[in-house]
């Protein structure tokens, strides 16, 4: 939720849940505006335009595995929300800052605790567990950085920085989680 100038409260149906984490934290969100897939800019159009899971997608544009970091994490009975780093084993330079909700009930046991121990990014549990599953992006995100975020990727000063939020379905088409996935500046591989 951010405020406009009149003071009313406004709903970002396409910042959530990274608008839930702010608010929990008395934090105003940074300007999020959703945009056209054709408008984001490469290289970033090439790593969120698209049907598939970040995890892979980052990793073959990085050449490596990346990792978890978890920044905030909260569990609301069946519901798992945190926010996160991903980064490159590599040189441990981070390649996304997401916040996610993860229905756990819907996932196997093993899947369910891999999430649980917060070592390995969600898109390889769902590879590694066989989890069916589509991607379906609900909107793509022009952000403008703030202190938060910027801490997250390790950044400094004023960034617009792309992103999107999306939603992974079960073959039953009910929700294993909701994602926004927001890049760093100049993503390198």
């Amino acid at each position: 939720m951010s405020t406009p100038a009149h003071g009313a409260p406004q709903v970002l149906p396409y910042a959530y849940p990274l608008d839930d984490f702010y608010a929990q934290q008395g934090l105003t969100l940074p300007v999020i505006d959703s945009v056209a897939g054709e408008d984001v800019p490469q290289p970033y159009r090439s790593l969120l335009v698209h049907d598939d899971d970040m995890t892979p997608t980052l990793e073959h544009f990085h050449g490596g595995q990346i990792h978890v970091t978890v920044l905030r994490r909260q569990q609301r009975g069946d519901f798992y929300y945190r926010e996160v780093v991903l980064s490159r084993d590599t040189d441990n330079a981070p390649v996304e800052f997401g916040a996610i909700k993860i229905m756990l009930n819907l996932f196997p046991a093993a899947a369910r605790q891999a999430v649980l121990s917060e070592r390995t990014p969600l898109g390889r549990i769902l590879a590694e567990h066989r989890i069916r599953h589509t991607s379906k992006p609900k909107a793509f995100l022009r952000v403008e950085s703030d202190n938060f975020i910027n801490s997250a990727l390790q950044l400094s000063g004023e960034h617009v920085l792309y992103g999107r939020r999306n939603t992974l379905w079960n073959p039953e088409m009910k929700p294993l989680a909701e994602i926004v996935e927001i890049l760093p500046p100049e993503p390198r591989s």
